[in-house]
């Protein structure tokens, strides 16, 4: 079907708009962190032509220690991802292989862990992690962000696991090779645009956390987004320093979608699709 020239100029408006829409509070982030606070708020306000300054993000480094914000989050989010692709890739390839058909039915069961709200589980995990005396360490936060990214990694990647053909496993142990190592060197590569999709949902769900690592961090061990609430106090709010801080944030998400977005997509459309 032929597209007119104008029902393309109407798309790429349409396009054009929600862009800038979902850009718009990037840039004001961006506009603001370079701002002094008499400038923040000026009537009209002044996106281009005002005084910029660095004391925003030389008071987020130097002041408020966004570096070691900055690697408690690598280290809780790196920590989680890697545990829930390992333990979600292998559940989801057995879920995906089993015969039974009450392994199948209960593969819904992570579909429902999925459902539970985060608050429901935090009480009882932080009684777990005192008594256990790993309350404010960075294994705690790991435990319980890995409990509910892991069931969506199983049911994401038993979908993509499916869309694999068991001929070509069967093909490979004809050749010599174990059931281990079929799945190693023929499921596993042809799964990895779903395992980078699950691991990207992944590290996002653990960079973002803030009601985990509020209640199960230390001083020592606080993430990014905790980093951004003690800017601001019932008395004060600089609205430059949040800015800067939130910056640190977002960037290096931002940076890991724009590098694997094409792994991201062709894994999600695979495993909503081909499942």
């Amino acid at each position: 079907m032929k597209i007119s020239r104008a029902e393309n100029t109407l798309r790429t408006a349409i396009v054009l708009a929600a862009i800038a829409v979902f850009m718009l509070p990037i840039v004001w982030l961006f506009d603001t962190s370079f701002k002094l606070q008499r400038d923040i708020f000026k009537m009209p306000p002044m996106w281009l032509g005002f005084e910029a300054t660095l004391s925003n993000f030389q008071f987020a480094i130097s002041t408020v220690n966004a570096p070691r914000f900055i690697m408690n989050s690598i280290i809780i989010s790196g920590g989680t991802t890697i545990a829930a692709l390992i333990l979600g890739t292998l559940g989801g390839y057995a879920v995906a292989r089993s015969q039974l058909k009450v392994v199948r039915i209960g593969s819904y069961f992570f579909l429902v862990l999925l459902m539970i709200p985060p608050v429901a589980m935090l009480i009882p995990f932080y009684l777990i992690m005192r008594d256990v005396g790993l309350l404010g360490t960075y294994l705690s936060v790991i435990i319980l962000d890995t409990c509910f990214n892991a069931p969506f990694v199983v049911w994401m990647m038993s979908s993509y696991f499916r869309s694999v053909p068991v001929e070509l496993e069967e093909a490979a142990t004809v050749d010599g090779t174990s059931p281990i190592g079929a799945f190693l060197r023929v499921s596993l590569p042809l799964s990895l645009p779903g395992m980078v999709a699950a691991a990207l949902y992944c590290i996002i769900f653990s960079w973002n956390d803030f009601l985990f690592a509020l209640l199960l961090t230390s001083p020592q061990t606080k993430t990014i987004p905790l980093g951004i609430m003690g800017t601001f106090t019932t008395s004060q709010m600089s609205w430059g320093n949040m800015a800067a801080l939130a910056l640190f944030a977002v960037v290096p998400v931002l940076l890991i979608a724009v590098l694997l977005n094409k792994y991201f997509v062709q894994g999600m459309t695979a495993g909503a699709v081909k499942g």
